[in-house]
């Protein structure tokens, strides 16, 4: 099995692992991905993107809290979650024969559900949106410690931008009770940034097409995050000082740690046998508490702060994520790829992010030995589940603003790609 073997098939199965990502757990969307730096050619840029189709439904939604407003003459069932697109470009460089470099931009995290203000669970969310933008720097190291083996020591750092923000219906007698004039309706936004870097290795034996390889990426620690608390659209109280006005916020967290496991080999002329396993740390996101800036450095600000305005409740649990796949090549233009995945649910019953099963395929042509187009798609179940009080961080009670369930649920994607080599 020659390395152009290796080249090719490998590079048709980037594309439905990416497809994989984009329906992960948490608050996952396109990952992290540095397999382009195992290109054999000197000069590579890549660049995609990925249209994911999520059909979450919910339904029997109630609304439990009297006190927001009775939200239960709304409708009991909404669809959650609208299609997304995640981008991705790169560029490895050989510096020497044995340096190899990737700069890359990619979307590693985020989440967009919009089930509206015409259900009864709206006092629990209306519209919520996290997105995310990755500038990272990669660099390899190879030594030959065989005559056909060589081991890659791998690092790198990478600088990360989040905005986003949540939306949800605070007090429903307040659309009632003038008439329209404010919905009643508050809205928190939310932006942060921070460093994050990674470690690894990896060995090689290019004329079988094997690659084994163990990637650590370290938390990316956001500091303090900024944002606004917006409750115009509630009159102002004397019992709630912030109400009637925007009033800046301010939390903290961090985005999780992850370790990956890669495999890959020949297992007949031109087939390719792979798998992969990968932990992410998504405990630590569980409730991000938010306080006005007026109270730093007077009070602490966490979940059970006296200063608490507002929090994301997510309470994930750690997140795991199975593949293996086979690839073939067909000629010197074709090659294909499938793929299976699991996706451990991340949700302890306060988001609808339950296990994902995923089909993927994936085709790509070469007109050319500089030339490489990909094309892929996806199928999956999104598996049911339920949202009600759960236990939160510091005994505060979660989830008790409603409940409702959902069923097993449908996900397709579909991704193109493209790859210029020197």
């Amino acid at each position: 099995m020659t390395k152009t073997i290796s080249t090719i098939v490998g590079s048709a199965l980037l594309l439905a692992s990416v497809a994989t990502a984009a329906q992960a757990g948490g608050l996952e969307r396109g990952g992290y991905n540095w397999d382009l730096l195992f290109s054999e050619e000197r000069f590579v840029t890549e660049g995609g993107v990925i249209y994911v189709m999520p059909d979450r439904k919910i339904k029997n939604a109630k609304d439990t809290n009297p006190a927001d407003g009775n939200e239960n003459f709304k409708k009991s069932s909404t669809s959650e979650t609208p299609d997304y697109s995640v981008y991705k470009f790169g560029a490895k460089v050989g510096i020497t024969p044995d340096l190899d470099c990737l700069g890359s931009y990619s979307q590693p995290w985020g989440v967009h559900t919009k089930p509206g203000s015409n259900w009864a669970g709206d006092n629990q969310n209306i519209e919520t949106k996290i997105s995310s933008d990755d500038w990272g720097l990669t660099c390899s190291y190879k030594f030959h410690v065989t005559d056909k083996g060589s081991l890659r020591i791998i690092g790198g750092v990478s600088y990360q931008e989040l905005e986003g923000f949540k939306t949800r219906m605070v007090n429903g007698f307040v659309p009632l009770l003038t008439h329209g004039a404010l919905d009643g309706t508050g809205r928190l936004n939310l932006s942060a940034d921070g460093v994050g870097w990674r470690v690894g290795a990896a060995y090689e034996i290019p004329e079988i097409a094997f690659r084994a390889s163990l990637m650590y990426n370290a938390a990316v620690d956001l500091g303090e995050v900024g944002g606004t608390l917006d409750l115009t659209q509630l009159p102002k109280t004397s019992t709630n000082p912030l109400s009637g006005r925007i009033t800046d916020v301010y939390g903290t967290a961090e985005m999780p740690q992850s370790i990956e496991f890669k495999l890959q080999t020949g297992i007949a002329p031109n087939w390719l046998a792979y798998g992969s396993v990968k932990w992410v740390d998504w405990s630590v996101l569980d409730v991000i508490a938010f306080c006005p800036t007026s109270t730093k450095g007077k009070v602490a600000c966490g979940p059970s702060s006296p200063a608490r305005a507002t929090s994301l409740d997510l309470m994930f649990q750690d997140g795991w994520t199975v593949t293996g796949g086979v690839g073939h090549k067909f000629n010197d233009q074709w090659s294909g790829q499938l793929q299976v995945s699991w996706d451990k649910g991340t949700t302890t019953g306060l988001t609808t992010q339950t296990d994902t099963y995923l089909l993927s395929g994936g085709l790509a042509y070469s007109p050319n030995k500089n030339v490489e187009v990909r094309l892929g798609g996806a199928i999956g179940i999104l598996k049911s589940g339920s949202y009600g009080p759960t236990k939160c961080t510091g005994n505060v009670p979660c989830g008790t603003d409603a409940t409702y369930d959902f069923g097993n649920d449908l996900v397709t994607a579909v991704s193109l790609s493209g790859k210029m080599k020197f």
